[in-house]
């Protein structure tokens, strides 16, 4: 009976000591959550959310400038002097204006404008890719780390049971002393990789937490981990998808469309331009009335004849920043075509590493089984001992790093050739 009122006791305490502490529970991520919380609370993305209503609001303003403005003024006045007597007058105006001919400038402001805006808009969508692609990266980074320090574990605890039995054996007189001293330098390398793993682990978790904006001493549990997904588009594919698919090469077409306008929009200085306006005045009262006013409806043209050459200059500029886009595009689709090769092949090369590394780890760990054995029963030599481990937490690193280096490489891919979110290549 008391044993079971101990048992009640326990529980409900338990269960008060659970409520207190939900803060101290680790976030658990896929790598869905994990881009879905990065592309929430990234600062880069809030930033070119702002430029694109920047450019939005030059689009309103660029319409403006081509529609009706009117003005509204007033103006007091009041006069005295030695051989005058003190006077005061009023008066006021309202007007109303339209350009009729700009030389298609306003046109064009309005056209580079409307690009600006789209421009901004795949400058977001890529950098939400940028954003998705980091995410992604420093995700596996995380899961390689923890795995690579696994590995290192244990050797470190091959190499501290091998110690062991050396440490038995010599102690029998039946292994030399330099076997054990072998032994004891084996582990201590072996303990100094586990300490640079566990701080890279700890580094790549930093970087993670920094990228997707969460508390930096929040613990982090990932529950996604490598799944091999075959990827079957050839490389011409992977080109030409990048080339129909890439925001900065559709921003840097963009850039080209909007230098070519500036170059007629400078040229519109050469020609005149044309507004009709419509104002009325009136005089010594607040509003116009029938015994006071004056409308008058205008059309003036300009025509600015000689600038001291400021147009032609405007033009060779405009000019000369036309070139520079073509430059910059060809520039881009230059390195967007190297982006995509680098990535593929990249991938494809630890695809292969990944499937010849599987093997290797088999054999390196019977030939570590056989060379213990051997030397227990006294027909080994440490030597064989300490490279059969060596070669076998190499096979197992080189396994990890392979299967890690595909996932990121194909992540690297898709970021290259532009796949949207929400979509793959695989299969």
């Amino acid at each position: 009976m008391v044993n079971s009122k101990l048992k009640t006791l326990a529980i409900i305490l338990s269960l008060c000591i659970g409520i207190n502490a939900p803060a101290a529970q680790a976030a658990s991520l896929s790598i869905n959550d994990a881009v879905d919380m990065a592309l929430d609370r990234n600062n880069s993305i809030k930033i070119a959310v702002q430029d694109e209503k920047v450019a939005a609001a030059n689009l309103k303003a660029a319409k403006g400038a081509n529609g009706v403005s009117v003005s509204l003024s007033s103006n007091l006045s009041g006069s005295d002097g030695a051989m005058s007597a003190f006077e005061r007058g009023n008066s006021n105006g309202i007007s109303a204006s339209i350009p009729v001919y700009t030389g298609n400038r306003n046109e064009l402001n309005i056209d580079n404008s409307e690009a600006d805006l789209l421009k901004t808009q795949l400058e977001l969508e890529r950098t939400k890719e940028t954003v998705r692609y980091n995410t992604i990266s420093a995700y596996y980074d995380i899961l390689e780390a923890q795995h690579t320090v696994n590995v290192e574990q244990e050797s470190v605890d091959n190499y501290q049971s091998h110690l062991t039995d050396v440490q038995n054996l010599y102690t029998g007189g039946a292994v030399p002393r330099s076997d054990l001293l072998r032994s004891e330098v084996a582990l201590s390398d072996a303990r100094q990789s586990l300490i640079l793993a566990q701080n890279t682990y700890d580094i790549n978790v930093s970087t993670f937490r920094n990228i997707i904006k969460i508390d930096r001493a929040e613990p982090v549990t990932l529950t996604d981990d490598f799944s091999y997904q075959p990827v079957k588009m050839s490389l011409n594919e992977c080109l030409d998808y990048a080339l129909s698919s890439r925001r900065d090469a559709m921003a840097a077409k963009l850039d080209l469309d909007i230098a070519k306008n500036d170059i007629d929009i400078a040229k519109a200085g050469y020609l005149p331009t044309v507004n009709f306006s419509i104002s009325t005045n009136w005089d010594e009262q607040p509003l116009p009335s029938s015994d006071d006013y004056d409308y008058r409806a205008t059309v003036s043209a300009s025509w600015n004849l000689f600038d001291s050459h400021i147009t032609e200059a405007n033009v060779e500029a405009a000019q000369a920043n036309f070139d520079k886009a073509g430059y910059t595009l060809s520039e881009t689709l230059d390195n967007i075509d190297l982006e995509v090769r680098q990535a593929y092949l990249n991938m494809r090369e630890a695809e292969k590493r990944f499937n010849s590394t599987a093997l290797a780890v088999k054999q390196a760990e019977e030939d570590y089984f056989i060379a213990t054995e051997k030397y227990r029963v006294g027909e080994g030599v440490i030597l064989d001992i300490i490279d059969a481990e060596f070669a076998l937490s190499q096979a197992r690193l080189n396994y990890i790093s392979a299967q890690y280096d595909y996932a990121r490489y194909k992540a690297n891919l898709e970021y290259a050739i532009g796949v949207p979110e929400g979509e793959s290549i695989d299969g």
